[in-house]
């Protein structure tokens, strides 16, 4: 990209060309009694202030710079573009290593930045993995694959059943693990969507992000990727899963069951938590040690499931003191088929929603709760205005995430035809989604993990 493309222009465009950088180079900037040593970035397209330049610093984080004719541009050295790997400096399949199918859908940890260009791009192809990440080659043999380049927050149920028909095609080609790298935000739901759809699974299917990118000197990404494969390739273990940090630090990471995995920090390393359960595993140093038992083991001999179909006609409702009868009209005139409600500590909806959600359910729709509370579980019995909407229909979702339940009731209205059997099954636990009781060490978050 020429430097008059990258988003600078006027004096600052100036007094890059006249000192002859281009973009990577590494540069100073000389401002007042002030000097900054970094690489030239390329500037954002958005926004009117023509007047900064912006550096990765040496840190691994950028600084913007405001410039003014007093300021000065040097060359310190211009960029050397990396050789590109060949093929056969890919190392070769090792019998004694597990064969890993890695599947790329983008977000943080499958992106990386090109300094020349500003695009990110995906860069989880074999080559670009094993350059991310070197240590990957004692741990496996990968077979990479981009399905898709997607913000997690981008991602639509349509994917789901794309990722679902691409993890059974490598399991079927008889990989020991499936490893699927995913933007953060919505990684669980991911999670959660093909846990149902891939069902008596004969390996793991782990999924893995990062909160932050490879170029940063905080990334989470190399030991997340690690440890993701390592334990993909040798856990005795078959469902799925998330493998994200377990501490701020890097001493280990976490493996949660994907129906009960949440995002609980917006940029924690460990943001990751199973909620009202244990994590599965811990990952450290010393290998994989068992927290709770998993609900598969391991066996390429069983027979995997796939059920793909996802229904979109489902839709998840925050309750909250004054909401919107029309809202639940809405979604009834829409032929919405399920709505998922998430009411207010052990299930409740303000009682004037009461009558548009017997409505809905007069209509066909598949009306169930949940809880805004992050802990514990749904009880509709103890006050009358619960006990009222057991009876007009709605299905108590006990312990389950709401946006688990989102995905349930989508997989369900996806592939069972009968009504009555969809809301008889929204009560059972398929994949590990709902538990049978609850106990004091829910509260506790990762539980001393």
């Amino acid at each position: 990209m020429p430097l008059d493309e990258s988003g600078y222009r006027g004096l600052v465009l100036e007094l890059l060309t006249n000192a002859g950088v281009d973009l990577s180079d590494t540069i100073r900037v000389i401002c007042g009694n002030r000097e900054y040593t970094g690489v030239l970035m390329p500037r954002a397209q958005v926004g009117t202030d023509p007047s900064h330049v912006v550096l990765k610093l040496e840190s691994g984080y950028n600084i913007g710079i405001r410039l003014d004719p007093k300021s000065r541009v040097e060359l310190i050295s211009h960029h050397k573009k990396k050789r590109k790997k060949t093929a056969e400096e890919i190392p070769p399949p090792s019998s004694d290593l597990p064969d890993i199918a890695f599947l790329s859908t983008g977000g943080t940890i499958a992106s990386k930045v090109d300094y020349h260009t500003g695009a990110v791009n995906p860069a989880l192809d074999a080559k670009d993995l094993y350059e991310t990440v070197p240590e990957l080659r004692d741990h496996a043999n990968l077979r990479c694959r981009i399905l898709m380049s997607r913000l997690s927050e981008n991602i639509h149920p349509k994917d789901w059943t794309k990722i679902a028909k691409a993890v059974a095609s490598e399991i079927r080609n008889g990989v020991d693990g499936v490893v699927i790298a995913h933007g953060t935000d919505t990684l669980g739901i991911t999670a959660a969507a093909l846990s149902f759809a891939l069902q008596d699974l004969p390996v793991p299917v782990v999924l893995v992000g990062s909160q932050r990118s490879s170029d940063r000197p905080s990334s989470d990404a190399a030991l997340n990727l690690i440890t993701a494969t390592d334990f993909a390739g040798t856990v005795d273990a078959a469902e799925v899963m998330v493998v994200m940090h377990g501490e701020i630090n890097d001493s280990f990471t976490l493996a949660h069951r994907g129906t009960c995995v949440r995002k609980m920090h917006t940029s924690r390393r460990d943001a990751f938590q199973s909620i009202n359960i244990s994590p599965i595993f811990k990952i450290d140093k010393d290998g994989i040690t068992e927290l709770s038992p998993p609900l598969h083991r391991r066996n390429p001999t069983r027979k995997m499931k796939l059920k793909p179909r996802f229904d979109n006609k489902v839709a998840l409702i925050k309750t909250h003191p004054g909401i919107d009868l029309g809202i639940i009209s809405y979604l009834v005139d829409n032929q919405y088929r399920g709505i998922i409600m998430e009411g207010s500590g052990l299930g409740h909806a303000p009682e004037y929603t009461h009558s548009s959600i017997r409505d809905a359910i007069d209509s066909g729709v598949v009306v169930a709760m949940t809880s805004q509370c992050i802990y514990g579980r749904v009880n509709m019995n103890v006050y009358k205005p619960g006990v009222e909407l057991l009876q007009m229909g709605v299905i108590p979702c006990e312990n389950m995430l709401p946006e688990t339940a989102l995905v349930k009731l989508m997989w369900l209205l996806g592939n069972v035809k009968d009504s009555s059997k969809v809301r008889h099954m929204m009560t059972k636990d398929l994949v590990g989604e709902m538990g049978a009781r609850s106990s004091p060490s829910e509260y506790t978050g990762q539980g001393g993990f």
